[in-house]
Formats: C-alpha cells, sequence, structure tokens
C-alpha cells in the first residue's frame, strides 16, 4: 500500500491523463519551500538549459516536454513489477531557474539547488537540458568522495574545449568532473560511443585517466547483459551517478536531439539497459539532450518519460530495499 496518500500519482481513472496541469509522472509539485520538501525520498527536478550546447539547440524545452509525456506513465513496470510510487515518496521539485544570459551564474544556481535537495536527503532524477547540466549537478553531489558514473551516450564529453579556450559546453563536463575531483575514472563506464570525429583526444584522455569506453560495435557484439555486467562491476558498491543522454538512442527511435548518431540501440534495449542498473547505489541521475524542436510527433519525448521511468524504479527498488 501507498506510504502516504498525498505522494500517489493522480491516477488516469480519476482525472483523465490529458487533463489537469502537468507534473512529472502526475506526481505532487513539492518545491523547497513547500512544507512536505523533507519527506520526499526520490525528486524529479526540471534543468530547463541548454547554454552549453554548440551545434542545433533546443533541450531548454526538454522538460516541458518530458513532464506532458510523463502523463502517461501508469503505476507499475510492467516488466520488472516495481511499483516506484508505493515503495518510496516522489516527487516533482520543480524547475531550476537557469540565468539564460550567463552560463556561469545557471551552473552555480544549479548547483545550490542541487545541494539543498543532497541536504534534505532526496536522490535526484532530472529531467535536461544539454548535457552541461550535469556538471553542476555532479558539484552538489559529489561534494565531500568522488561518484563512480554509468554514462549511456553516443559521445564521451571527455573534452577539453571548444572554440578556442571554451571550457564549459555539453561536450566538455565529464572532462571538467575528472578534474575536479567529482569522479572517479575508475569507476566510469561510457556506453554506446560511436560516430564520426574530429581526433581521438576524448578517448586518448579516458584510456590515460582510466574511463572504460564501450563503443558502439562493442556493445552490439556482446549484448546488454554482458555490458551492464561489467558496467555494475566497475562502479562497484560505490555511490554512482547515472547520465542518460537521449542520443545513446538510434535517432530512428529519438530523432529529437541536437546531436543524433546513426548505429545505436533500438528503443526497447534503450530500456533494458537502464533495468540492469538494479543493484547499483545510485546517488542520483539525469537524462539530457531531449530537443522538442527536433522531435516527430512528441516520440523523443515520451521515449525519455519512459526511460525517466524505468530509472525512477531502479533507484525506488534500492532505496526500498537499503542498497
Amino acid at each position: 500500500m501507498p506510504q502516504d496518500p498525498f505522494f500517489v500519482p493522480v491516477s488516469g481513472f480519476e482525472l483523465p491523463r490529458f487533463a489537469g496541469v502537468a507534473s512529472f509522472m502526475r506526481l505532487p509539485l513539492v518545491t523547497p519551500d513547500h512544507p512536505r520538501f523533507a519527506e520526499v525520498q526520490i525528486g524529479l527536478v526540471g534543468a530547463p538549459w541548454d547554454g552549453g550546447t554548440t551545434n542545433r539547440p533546443g533541450p531548454r524545452h526538454g522538460p516541458r516536454a518530458l513532464r506532458d509525456a510523463s502523463t502517461m506513465i501508469r503505476a507499475e513496470n510492467g516488466a520488472t513489477g516495481v511499483r516506484p510510487f508505493e515503495a518510496v515518496r516522489c516527487a516533482d521539485l520543480g524547475d531550476v531557474g537557469p540565468n539564460p544570459a550567463d552560463l556561469m551564474d545557471s551552473m552555480a544556481r544549479m548547483e545550490a539547488f542541487y545541494t539543498n535537495v543532497r541536504a534534505a536527503g532526496i536522490v535526484p532524477l532530472t529531467a535536461g537540458g544539454d548535457h552541461l547540466c550535469s556538471l553542476p549537478i555532479l558539484r552538489a553531489l559529489a561534494k565531500g568522495r568522488p561518484l563512480g558514473m554509468i554514462h549511456f551516450d553516443s559521445h564521451t564529453d571527455l573534452f577539453h574545449s571548444y572554440f578556442n579556450g571554451s571550457m564549459y559546453t555539453h561536450g566538455t563536463p565529464f572532462r571538467r568532473a575528472v578534474e575536479e575531483g567529482l569522479l572517479d575514472p575508475h569507476r566510469v563506464t561510457m556506453i554506446g560511443i560511436r560516430g564520426t570525429a574530429y581526433d581521438r583526444e576524448d578517448r586518448d584522455f579516458a584510456e590515460a585517466v582510466g574511463i572504460r569506453v564501450i563503443a558502439i560495435e562493442e556493445f552490439h557484439a556482446r549484448g546488454v547483459a554482458d555490458v551492464m555486467a561489467e558496467a555494475r562491476g566497475r562502479a562497484g558498491q560505490g555511490e554512482t551517478y547515472v547520465s542518460y543522454d537521449i542520443d545513446f538512442i538510434d535517432p530512428a527511435f529519438a530523432p529529437g536531439t541536437g546531436t543524433p548518431e546513426i548505429g545505436g540501440p533500438n528503443s526497447f534495449q534503450a530500456l533494458q539497459v537502464v533495468r540492469e542498473l538494479a543493484g547499483v547505489r545510485i546517488a542520483g541521475a539525469d537524462v539530457v539532450e531531449v530537443s522538442p524542436p527536433f522531435d516527430v510527433n512528441g516520440a523523443t519525448a515520451y521515449l525519455g518519460a519512459t526511460v525517466m521511468f524505468e530509472l525512477l524504479c531502479v533507484m525506488a527498488g534500492a532505496l526500498r530495499d537499503g542498497v
């Protein structure tokens, strides 16, 4: 039975899913000034910011599209049987308010928001936003100790800089995170990497510091279960961040993103990899780079919302079981 009716999503049998104000998965909106904020165990957060985008913009609109699509989510995971809203107290924590005219101020605002979330003991699940959003989140969550990371993406996001020394773009967040001691590179696995490249600077850096990069060819050759067993093993028993760029998925299934790469997983494999995270101590997670201006009939947003639900189920199961 639900722990508290307040934290139970509105049922489609009570109010049609196309009606009402959209929140993540129809959960209650519990912003940091809400009297029940500290009771939340898993908080879903919108990060509507794409100040790190270097080509096709639009992920700033991702959280709104993901919220709307997530109203289709029901109470139970049909594959795993997990009922996350009964296992733990979940809520929509609202959006981090960015400064669209100031990249550094936006990151400072995000770090402050997530510092507050962490201090309240809430595990955040974020809807981006571009992939630079992950850096200020990690700055808040990894204070005092580096995290492991399991990263699903077409790109490593390990580049040193863009455009004559710009250090903060959606192609650099995890280079900065390693340099700042936010990530333990020996506990980081990057899965699905592919596409054309300017050079091998990012791969060389990964090899030098001990990050495991699993290219898409290896992913397809080995299969989901084998690859994910390795990723879980590298993460070990320590706290681990999960970052899921929607362009990990082949653009045939997820066209609404800024930097698509051909040859990725299908939509079923996109869910399988998340289910294989069971047992990982997830300190936080994100789904980023959903760009509604490039979407087709909302397909990418719905797939992104479904990935968020799968992440929520794994996170809720871990909290319930004391992982």
